[in-house]
């Protein structure tokens, strides 16, 4: 009967985990750039004297869903979403190096170009300086240019530092951000294209997210049922054993 306790209790926890992240993935359905959480289950062995019969269920292949989102034209000069794979490089708080699909871009009070949550969007050059009330370009390779008020000529600031290393060497962090394993940073990748006046969607399939909270759901109450059927069994089986004495 412990077998089925060992199952059904970690089977229920691991189920409360992949709920968590799926409900994560609902809650950025609509965050620019946003790639889903994955979640698999598999069976480890309970280690221990006397255990070598006993298993739980375990949370071990946590992953990324790197296929791309849709792109939507928004017109603004500073929207910019990536075309296929690729990843625009930005400078954390901390001086890390971490990457983003997001493109949503700003212009910050000190004129460098920023993310929407002010992190700093490096170049090749280190970060890019716009010149204030300037009309902002961004080219297909990621060159960003400005034509200054007041005049034709066509300055060029610098160009966006987009990389594409291997999705089986990027990691994702709590802040939403993702780096390199290494902890490294990536070379640029000239091959990485841009289009500007868009953004990238989440790629959350919404529908296909709220049919697996309903299996979890399920699921979490057959787990708990097992757990229901082994305290009943335990109840009538010291129910036996004392009316024989």
């Amino acid at each position: 009967m412990d077998r089925m306790l060992y199952v059904a209790m970690g089977g229920a926890k691991q189920i409360l985990s992949q709920q968590a992240a799926t409900t994560h993935n609902l809650a950025n359905a609509a965050t620019h750039g946003y790639r889903a959480e994955t979640h698999a289950f598999r069976v480890t062995p309970v280690s221990g004297d006397g255990l070598p019969t006993r298993a739980h269920v375990a949370d071990a292949s946590t992953g990324t869903d790197f296929s791309q989102g849709p792109i939507q034209q928004t017109g603004r000069d500073l929207d910019v979403a990536i075309q296929g794979d690729g990843w625009f490089a930005v400078q954390t708080p901390s001086g890390e190096e971490a990457y983003t699909r997001s493109g949503d871009l700003q212009i910050d009070a000190s004129g460098n170009l920023v993310t929407h949550n002010g992190m700093t969007v490096l170049g090749d050059g280190g970060p890019i300086a716009l010149p204030p009330n300037a009309n902002v370009l961004i080219a297909r390779d990621g060159t960003v240019s400005a034509v200054p008020q007041g005049q034709s000529g066509v300055q060029v600031l610098g160009k966006l530092k987009l990389v594409n290393p291997p999705a089986a060497e990027l990691k994702r962090s709590d802040d939403g951000l993702f780096r390199m394993r290494s902890g490294s940073a990536a070379d640029a990748d000239t091959a990485v294209a841009v289009t500007s006046g868009a953004l990238e969607g989440s790629n959350v399939n919404v529908v296909e997210a709220m049919v697996n909270m309903i299996a979890l759901s399920r699921s979490f109450e057959m787990h708990m049922k097992f757990l229901e059927n082994a305290e009943a069994n335990d109840r009538q089986a010291s129910s036996v054993l004392s009316s024989a004495r």
